[in-house]
């Protein structure tokens, strides 16, 4: 089992930047990839980044790329979020998500160990 808290959530003005965080726990060795997945009031949950847990592999969805980046500390079992250039339209729950067989997984369903979520708020 892998067990995963995220933080770093709040409020922040637009163009502001927050760092999120997803620390595991567990078995994190049976780890392939961990993603960052969000999910806004009244819509579906959409992935937005996801990051090998060996080696460099790293991607995120369009609507972000240029303003958020995605890294990892194993050494602390720690996946980051860096989002810059926040927009109302990031106002969502943050989730982070660890899968077992898929290194670099765009789809939730493959995912298995999921985090409760941190809430972001981006006032215009």
């Amino acid at each position: 089992q892998v067990q995963l808290v995220e933080s770093g959530g709040g409020l922040v003005q637009a163009g502001g930047s927050l760092r999120l965080s997803c620390a595991l726990s567990g078995r994190t060795v049976s780890i392939k990839g961990v993603g960052w997945f969000r999910q806004a009031p009244g819509k579906e949950r959409h992935f937005v980044a996801v990051i090998t847990w060996v080696g460099n592999y790293t991607a995120t969805t369009d609507s972000v790329k240029g303003r958020f980046a995605i890294s990892r500390d194993n050494a602390k079992n720690t996946v980051y979020l860096q989002m810059n250039g926040l927009t109302p339209e990031d106002t969502a729950v943050y989730y982070c998500a660890a899968s077992k067989y898929y290194r670099g997984s765009y789809d939730e369903s493959n995912y298995e160990y999921w985090g409760p979520g941190t809430q972001v708020t981006v006032s215009s």
